[in-house]
């Protein structure tokens, strides 16, 4: 009886004589090279330990033969299923190694990594820094004329009637003034100012074909600036509040508001501000009867609120913005530098 591969011979070259077990078995040769072909890990397998164990102890002459054969099949499926297995690992082995990505070059160079970590002089900075320089020297050389005191201003003050409160880098501009016994507030902010007139009044004040051009310095501010002014009287606890548009010469009430506690009306606290909203403000000034509108405009400009003040506000207004805007500029740009 044979196996392929001759790893059996003949059943008498089992069962023979000699003690030399390469010639009573050549299959012991086999079982050597297996060996040495098998790794640690495969030798290790329960499969191939019982396979081993079956074949050794059925190679002996007293064992039948059917069992040395069956233990040879066993062997050779083990070994044939660790060959396999290795071949799969490396198949799959280089597949993984040959998808993995070869980077020749880094993702970010050196300057990249640098500015990113806000190390050394970064461009964006720099160009930023020209650009306020450039806006910066521009807004000057604009206003270089504006160095001292305007005439409009200086004239306004030389009325005596107001007195006005301009704190820098502030937005809002506070105006006082005495009357009797009522103290007058009035307060508003230039950030109501807009950089262009509007398109529709620009073409309906641009004069035609013909027309002289000496009618362009009646021409006045389109931009509306709210105002508010606060009364109080001395003596007395109420306190009245009267929201105004400023706009082409002019006041316009927008509404009238009256205060039981004085000090609630100037209270700018999270508390003032929250026990004003459950407080009437009275109607719309429009909805009134025409004749009490007319009572309440006499009452302000015998006060002072008229169309002289009409026309400085805004004025006033554009020239602190302007101001305004260069120091901004001025603080941004030592900021960017610094």
């Amino acid at each position: 009886m044979k196996l392929a591969g001759n790893l059996l011979t003949t059943p008498q070259s089992i069962h023979g004589d000699s003690g030399d077990s390469s010639t009573l078995f050549p299959g012991f040769q086999t079982l050597k090279q297996l060996d040495r072909s098998w790794t640690s890990r495969e030798k290790n397998s329960v499969a191939v330990k019982r396979a081993l164990a079956e074949s050794v102890t059925c190679f002996s002459p007293t064992r039948p033969k059917m069992s040395s054969i069956r233990a040879l099949r066993q062997l050779s499926a083990v070994s044939s299923r660790a060959a396999v297995s290795r071949a799969a690992c490396s198949a799959v082995r280089g597949r993984l190694v040959s998808s993995l990505p070869v980077s020749g070059t880094r993702a970010f160079s050196v300057s990249a990594r640098a500015s990113g970590q806000g190390t050394g002089p970064l461009i964006a900075d720099v160009a930023l820094s020209n650009k306020l320089h450039e806006e910066l020297k521009y807004e000057k050389e604009t206003i270089a004329e504006l160095a001292s005191e305007p005439d409009f201003l200086r004239d306004f003050k030389a009325q005596g009637k107001w007195q006005l409160e301009d704190v820098t880098f502030n937005d809002e501009v506070n105006m006082t003034r005495k009357f009797g016994n009522e103290n007058l507030r009035l307060t508003f902010s230039i950030v109501d100012i807009r950089g262009e007139h509007d398109e529709a009044f620009d073409n309906e004040s641009a004069p035609e074909e013909g027309e002289e051009g000496s009618n362009e310095e009646e021409v006045l501010t389109t931009y509306p600036i709210r105002a508010s002014l606060t009364v109080t009287k001395s003596g007395v606890t109420g306190a009245m509040s009267i929201d105004m548009m400023c706009q082409e010469g002019q006041f316009v009430v927008d509404n009238i508001a009256y205060y039981r506690e004085g000090g609630l009306v100037t209270d700018s606290t999270a508390e003032g501000d929250w026990r004003r909203r459950g407080i009437y403000m009275g109607p719309q000034f429009d909805t009134l009867d025409v004749g009490l509108q007319e009572e309440f405009d006499k009452f302000l400009q015998e006060r002072g609120i008229d169309g002289n003040l009409a026309l400085f506000i805004p004025e006033f207004a554009e020239y602190k913005e302007q101001a305004e805007y260069v120091r901004w500029l001025e603080g941004v740009k030592g900021f960017v530098d610094a």
